[in-house]
């Protein structure tokens, strides 16, 4: 049994801005030492506000937090001390060197010597910038500024990472090189690392529980194999080639979930999304429905459950619909109409 406190911990967290723009609404999360959670959600749900709460950078309206067993409110010092944070935009001076960054950043935590002067060629080594150490940072591509930005919120040896959207901007190879980094730091040295995100893939790939965050609380909180395991069966999503009304949806949705081994019956305007025990076999049979309700299909795709299909499940609509950035696609069989 885990008698360790918790990294993290907040309880019903309460944040609104002018215009009475509630950012949260009851936040609340637990992290466990060793571990990376991933706060997942779309541009706006509320994760950025947490970190900044969590990170001692904004004050909530109510509701309380803990960092490394530090109260956030009474002694945001030491929490400062206990955490390095990456937040989405870089942090580092472009017109020094990468050296010059984190000798800076290592002497505001108290280094100095022969030992600073050790950690610093061990982040440039670790993050393959020792040949690019003695270079402006305004010369380095954006995949280097962001491993930057990783050394250097690693200087003083954090007890918590935070990482804040740390692959957003990037291109493919550069974010995988940056998955691969940020599992490296995880595994080998046992850091607690908070990760929000709005890729459902970076979520699913390097998180071990994920919080899915949706209008400034949390709707669902598990590991991504387990929430994905909740969910019977194969996704089956429908594309119509009209939006049906009101009525429409009514009896289609009703009609759809009386097939056998269909579930969870779910149509927005042209798209209906279904649970089915078995995909494959029930299309034939969603799709003679539909056909017979005068209703015309424009793609049909089967697959397994996917993290999209549990925020989808729990927030009453499609990852991408909530965020256009979030990239959210699965690897879907397409069985009519063309590609997805």
């Amino acid at each position: 049994m885990n008698t360790r406190a918790p990294a993290v911990e907040a309880r019903q967290l309460i944040k609104t801005y002018p215009g009475d723009v509630t950012a949260l609404n009851g936040m609340d999360i637990t992290v466990e030492p060793g571990t990376v959670f991933g706060l997942l959600g779309p541009n706006g749900a509320g994760k950025s506000t947490t970190v900044k709460i969590l990170t001692t950078l904004a004050r909530p309206d109510s509701g309380t937090a803990t960092v490394a067993g530090h109260d956030v409110l009474r002694h945001p010092d030491r929490v400062r001390r206990a955490i390095g944070v990456v937040a989405q935009g870089s942090g580092a001076d472009p017109v020094a060197t990468g050296r010059e960054n984190l000798r800076l950043q290592g002497r505001l935590f108290g280094l100095k010597g022969a030992p600073l002067a050790r950690r610093v060629d061990e982040l440039l080594e670790r993050f393959t910038l020792a040949e690019a150490a003695g270079r402006q940072v305004k010369g380095y591509s954006g995949g280097m500024r962001r491993r930057l930005d990783v050394a250097l919120g690693l200087v003083h040896r954090p007890e918590v990472l935070f990482l804040d959207e740390p692959t957003t901007g990037l291109d493919p190879e550069a974010r995988t090189a940056m998955w691969e980094e940020i599992g490296r730091l995880a595994g080998d040295e046992g850091l607690t690392i908070l990760l929000t995100t709005h890729y459902l893939e970076e979520a699913d790939r390097l998180a071990e529980r994920i919080a899915i965050v949706d209008r400034g609380r949390v709707v669902v909180e598990g590991t991504p194999d387990g929430l994905k395991g909740e969910l019977r069966g194969d996704a089956v999503h429908l594309e119509l080639r009209a939006p049906l009304g009101e009525a429409g949806r009514t009896l289609l949705e009703g009609a759809l979930g009386a097939l056998a081994g269909v579930h969870e019956v779910l149509i927005d305007r042209a798209r209906v999304s279904v649970r089915a025990d078995d995909g494959a076999a029930a299309m034939p049979r969603l799709l003679g429905e539909l056909e017979r309700a005068g209703v015309s299909v424009a793609t049909a795709t089967v697959a397994r459950p996917s993290l999209d299909d549990v925020y989808l499940r729990y927030a009453g609509r499609r990852y991408a619909e909530a965020d256009p950035r979030s990239g959210a696609r699965d690897d879907s069989l397409v069985l009519a109409g063309g590609a997805r």
